[in-house]
């Protein structure tokens, strides 16, 4: 695939296979087809964004799978930073203005919909979020899709593109579930996430300085999420 395709087009059609899958996935859940086969595909739409990073590589790029060691990645010190940094605009903002912003009662509808209204089902999705699927959200969205981008534009100019592609499928979870305000606010702050995990990736190389960022922005999130659904 090498020889026929340039490297400009190689990645171009790496990020057409990838990009608009998880969009299709949200969209035939929740909007085309909800149920049991908006379920299946969204389902597919997961594995495939999942499977195809690691197919490409196998197949297409020929090269081995190779996984740096945590123990051996730097920016630690700036990555803790960043997070927490994140985390206290997070909950600040919350605690400032979203009070009044955030219909409370909508949210626990959005929960209840999800059957998110038991304490351990919550935080049993948080752990996973915040654990696992950062990781994976790293290894698909600044491992693939950032090199990717940055094969194709000037390194900052990745940066941004790649942020736009992991936000567009949040803008549509979070329009069919939430207000305006809410997929406002939400959108900026994958989309700011987004930068900041690629240039972490575009920093460093390796996608563990941004899980540790990713990982603590999500439970700012959730925390969030617990003081609406479960106040004191």
């Amino acid at each position: 695939m090498r020889g026929v395709m340039s490297a400009k087009q190689h990645s171009l059609a790496a990020l057409l296979l990838l990009v608009p899958a998880p969009t299709i996935g949200v969209l035939t859940v929740i909007v085309w087809a909800p149920g049991p086969l908006g379920q299946v595909v969204y389902g597919i739409s997961k594995a495939w964004i999942l499977l195809l990073p690691l197919l490409w590589l196998l197949f297409v790029e020929r090269r081995p799978i190779e996984m740096t060691s945590p123990a051996k990645a730097r920016g630690f010190g700036v990555t803790v930073g960043l997070g927490v940094l994140i985390a206290a605009i997070i909950i600040g903002g919350y605690l400032l203005i979203g009070t009044q912003w955030i219909d409370a009662a909508a949210v626990r509808a959005v929960a209840a919909r999800n059957d998110l209204t038991a304490a351990w089902k919550y935080l049993a999705l948080a752990g996973y979020l915040c654990i696992i699927n950062s990781l994976l959200e790293e290894y698909v969205w600044r491992w693939f899709v950032f090199r990717h981008c940055a094969a194709l534009v000037p390194r900052w100019p990745a940066v941004l593109l790649s942020a736009l592609f992991f936000t567009i499928h949040h803008i549509f979870a979070l329009g069919f579930q939430f207000d305006w305000r809410i997929t406002l606010l939400g959108s900026l702050g994958v989309f700011i996430g987004g930068v900041t995990w690629s240039w972490l990736y575009l920093r460093f190389g390796t996608v563990w300085p941004g899980w540790v960022s990713h990982l603590i922005v999500d439970l700012a999130v959730f925390a969030v999420g617990w003081m609406i659904l479960f106040p004191a």
